[in-house]
């Protein structure tokens, strides 16, 4: 595990940005994350990559030396905002022309060379896979040339590398054991950004593990574009998720362990009943619908039904009594009828999601919906439907949450809370916020909460004496 702060570099000399070694003087970087969980852990091994070449890295864009923006081109909307932080970043540029500034991610990969063109102060452009060029696409950028490298792989993981937990809590962190996608759901551009699916090797991710461990963590998130479809082939035998979830839960009874993001199609019972046998695997599982017609699915190309996905939901209630549900919802697909959109509001009401993040479709350039289909539904008739949908799940999660009063959960402590210095913030195996008096606790302690009341986002309770 890498201590930014502690880190022993060597001599880099990256072009026009060049370390002073009288004064001890590193380059420094500051990256700023757009999007999912998965671009949150590429930053930390993009900081990794770069500390090993003797970079510095820095929360305060002013001292920076080289900016980088890990960017997300899932909605329009995620593009749009990155476009106005370049603004930002042209002001910065104009007070200090030797500043760098690149393009990482998602965005980058999408656009290519064009983004350059598109926005003049980008000096390099880098996709999800070229993370280990970035310190020579940096000594080129430093020599006035603009760098790219956006060439997908079919192996690259990034096994080797330890990522630098910025931003970290020291409490919560997450490890990639997955990248890339097979499924090319006819809305979805993540294909096309990320590439084909690999899943890295358990020997790895279990390593990662165990240095988390050993640096005082208490919860990982295992991340993957559909963690149930990992795959690895091992000493003759094939590791599934379920194998996979079940080594990571024993590394350590402390650790709690989630996992992000499941495709109902993939979803077993196996992996559900090692989650059961599991006490230390969070009782949460985010399995995104995106619509509740059969029709829409078919559109989508999700590869599973109406019936197949409350089928899978009622698994879970039946093996995991205790488990919580949320999920993604998208308004508006391709030729939606308002009796499509109302299957949706049904099968919301038959689920109860605990919570859900919900968005208008918009077209994404070169997947299959967009070439081959209909951007029909009005935009108007878009933002009723979603706000429809928001309004149902506003009802069920405070429902939700209504029904933990009065009982008594454990809580594992991540935070001092937002509001008040006199209380911690954590969340429960069912992913629940919970904030409570702090008391004699700290963060990384388990706490016996009783809830006693909520909020439409938060449990409240207060600490159990032990």
């Amino acid at each position: 595990m890498k201590n930014i702060s502690a880190h022993t570099y060597r001599p880099v000399s990256t072009g026009g940005l060049r370390i002073d070694h009288r004064d001890n003087r590193r380059v420094k970087v500051y990256i700023e994350t757009y999007g999912c969980q998965m671009n949150v852990n590429d930053s930390e091994v993009v900081a990794s990559v770069l500390a090993d070449e003797g970079y510095g890295i820095t929360k305060d864009m002013r001292q920076a030396d080289l900016i980088l923006v890990n960017t997300c081109s899932v909605r329009e909307n995620a593009e749009q905002r990155i476009r106005g932080r370049l603004n930002v970043f042209r002001s910065e540029k104009r007070k200090r022309p030797g500043l760098l500034v690149g393009v990482i991610g998602c965005m980058a990969e999408r656009l290519k060379e064009q983004l350059l063109e598109e926005e003049q102060i980008v000096d390099l452009v880098v996709g999800p896979d070229a993370y280990r060029d970035l310190p020579q696409l940096v000594r080129n950028a430093g020599t006035g040339q603009k760098a790219v490298n956006v060439l997908l792989s079919r192996e690259e993981t990034y096994s080797d590398i330890s990522p630098v937990r910025m931003d970290s809590n020291g409490v919560s962190s997450f490890v990639s054991i997955m990248r890339g996608c097979n499924n090319r759901c006819t809305y979805c551009i993540v294909p096309y950004t990320r590439g084909v699916e690999r899943s890295r090797s358990s020997e790895t991710i279990l390593r990662e593990v165990g240095e988390l461990v050993e640096a005082g963590y208490r919860e990982v998130t295992l991340l993957g574009q559909n963690v149930d479809s990992y795959r690895m082939q091992q000493n003759g035998t094939t590791v599934s998720f379920a194998h996979l979830l079940q080594a990571v839960a024993e590394t350590s009874p402390l650790l709690r362990v989630r996992f992000a993001t499941s495709h109902p199609k993939d979803m077993t019972d196996e992996l559900l009943h090692v989650m059961a046998a599991c006490p230390n695997i969070c009782k949460s599982i985010h399995l995104p619908v995106q619509s509740g017609s059969t029709r829409i699915l078919e559109l989508m190309r999700r590869r599973y039904t109406r019936e197949w996905y409350l089928e899978r939901t009622d698994a879970i209630r039946r093996i995991l009594s205790d488990c919580s549900i949320s999920t993604d919802i998208i308004a508006g697909f391709c030729t939606e009828t308002e009796e499509d959109h109302r299957d949706t509001l049904s099968l919301m009401r038959q689920v109860h999601f605990d919570y859900a993040f919900m968005f208008k479709y918009s077209v994404r350039p070169h997947t299959p919906a967009a070439k081959e289909m209909n951007n029909d539904v009005p935009e108007d008739v878009k933002s009723a439907r979603l706000q429809e949908i928001i309004d149902l799940q506003k009802q069920l999660s405070e429902k939700s949450k209504q029904r933990y009063i009065g009982q008594t959960v454990e809580v594992l402590a991540e935070s001092v809370s937002k509001k008040s210095q006199e209380k911690l913030s954590g969340r429960t195996s069912q992913n629940m916020v919970t904030v409570f008096p702090a008391k004699r606790y700290a963060p990384r302690d388990y706490v016996r909460v009783r809830i006693t009341g909520c909020t439409p986002a938060t449990l409240l309770g207060e600490a159990e004496s032990s």
